[in-house]
């Protein structure tokens, strides 16, 4: 079985998080969503809210499960039995950080890391973006699925 992990934090789910996760499907047996819990950091949405959106965005789609973990992307892949990490990437600068993590992760461990390239409709869009636009009132229904935009009205 071809199982992925896809690591974020999610803060929210943006579209194209939903885009790589839809792309994904297609190339694995089961995508675990993964919502990292790092307490240094300070969210604009409570963990069980953010588990909520991504289970509400693939509520039909049965090769799709969220979990929360702590600690090593890789040491959840081995508990959960999955061989790949999946990732996105929008731009050059998110290919040098995730290729230094992916390197990482092939040295600590064999577990291949497989990047998708966003779409061009979605590669402008960060979860960090998208909470600047809600602090601020605008509008941002473009940004985020459904079940982000039915949560925050």
């Amino acid at each position: 079985m071809r199982k992925a992990i896809f690591p974020g934090s999610f803060d929210p789910i943006t579209n194209g998080h939903y885009d790589i996760i839809k792309r994904g499907i297609t190339l694995f047996d089961e995508i675990v969503v993964a919502i990292g819990i790092n307490a240094e950091k300070k969210y604009m949405f409570p963990l069980e809210v953010r588990q909520k959106f991504i289970e509400e965005c693939f509520k039909d789609e049965p090769k799709v499960k969220v979990m929360t973990y702590e600690g090593l992307t890789i040491d959840l892949c081995k508990k959960e039995k999955a061989h790949f990490i999946l990732r996105g990437l929008r731009n050059p600068a998110d290919f040098e950080f995730e290729k230094a993590i992916a390197h990482t992760n092939r040295q600590l461990s064999k577990i291949e890391t497989v990047f998708l390239l966003t779409a061009a409709k979605t590669s402008y869009i960060s979860s960090s973006i998208v909470r600047d636009v809600i602090r601020n009132g605008g509008d941002y229904t473009g940004l985020v699925p459904d079940a982000v935009r039915v949560a925050q009205k």
